[in-house]
């Protein structure tokens, strides 16, 4: 018998469903005309709703936590934040067929941060530090025990170790396999973070920054929104900048050496999970995920 494919498991969204999920559970906005963006990432279906509005529904069950985590601490959290970040405004419910929790959000202006755009920039550097030490200050003592468990609790880099040596592996010939051994050992065996927890983003690349008029102008997709080491969003200086910009991120946010080769791990994990998944089929994230391996290697 063939093996089932993921992608076979994942419920059928289009058009015609999104518009009878919002015009039953949100009246107000019935009628609305309805865009799809395309593309829209792996983790959500995306619809623009009427001018200010966009409809998100996850795609797989990995993501089907986003909805509810946003809508409970973006508005906590946007006021401490120096970027616009998603403004939750309904979390819908589960019907006909579609099995999971959705949401609608404020649509954010704004292009996809691209290398070509903003990875010499210092000024970018900068803002992104900025961003980060701003989300590092808010506070997380007030964070239920239930919440810290299970939605918000940063896993540790070792959780990643087995999916990782067998992506390095999978990958020998393309990518630098005694490089990629010796930086993932390092990270492994890193001091680990020893101060109180902080919020981190979580998946901080550059397809969830936007921009306005060459600017940075917002930060999106908070669905690894949680709290704990915050190494896992030094990933943008990896995804994003080149050496110089990158020492400039480095200085201002004030990361140490321990820290930032976790961070380096994190950007040489995600980036093989990445690679080894989509590279086949996508070449955009071919190309993405080969600059973030290679800049991770560097340093």
């Amino acid at each position: 018998m063939a093996a089932v494919s993921t992608a076979d498991t994942r419920p059928r969204i289009d058009e015609a469903l999104v518009r009878r999920l919002i015009d039953t559970q949100f009246p107000q906005w019935a009628g609305l005309p309805l865009k799809l963006l395309d593309p829209a990432g792996s983790d959500h279906v995306i619809h623009r709703l009427g001018e200010e509005l966009s409809v998100r529904l996850p795609r797989h069950p990995g993501a089907i936590g986003q909805a509810r985590k946003e809508f409970r601490w973006l508005p906590e959290l946007a006021p401490h934040l120096p970027l616009a970040i998603p403004e939750p405004l309904g979390v819908g419910h589960p019907g006909f067929g579609y099995p999971w929790p959705w949401a609608v959000s404020r649509w954010l202006e704004g292009e996809v941060a691209t290398v070509d755009a903003l990875g010499d920039s210092s000024g970018a550097a900068l803002e992104l530090a900025r961003f980060l030490a701003a989300l590092q200050r808010c506070t997380v003592e007030d964070i239920p025990a239930g919440d810290t468990g299970d939605a918000l609790a940063g896993r540790p880099l070792s959780d990643r170790d087995r999916a990782t040596r067998a992506a390095i592996a999978q990958v020998d010939g393309v990518f630098d396999t005694t490089a990629m051994t010796e930086l993932w050992d390092a990270a492994l065996s890193a001091p680990g973070w020893d101060r109180p927890p902080v919020w981190f983003h979580g998946d901080f690349h550059t397809g969830n920054l936007l921009t306005s008029n060459g600017r940075l102008s917002a930060v999106i997709d908070f669905g690894g929104l949680g709290t704990g080491d915050p190494a896992c969003d030094l990933m943008i200086a990896f995804t994003l900048m080149s050496a110089d910009s990158r020492a400039v991120f480095r200085e201002a946010l004030g990361v140490d050496d321990a820290t930032w080769t976790r961070g380096r791990g994190w950007a040489l994990a995600t980036g093989l999970n990445a690679y080894t998944t989509y590279a086949a089929v996508n070449p955009r994230v071919a190309a993405q995920t080969t600059r973030q391996i290679t800049q991770a290697l560097v340093g």
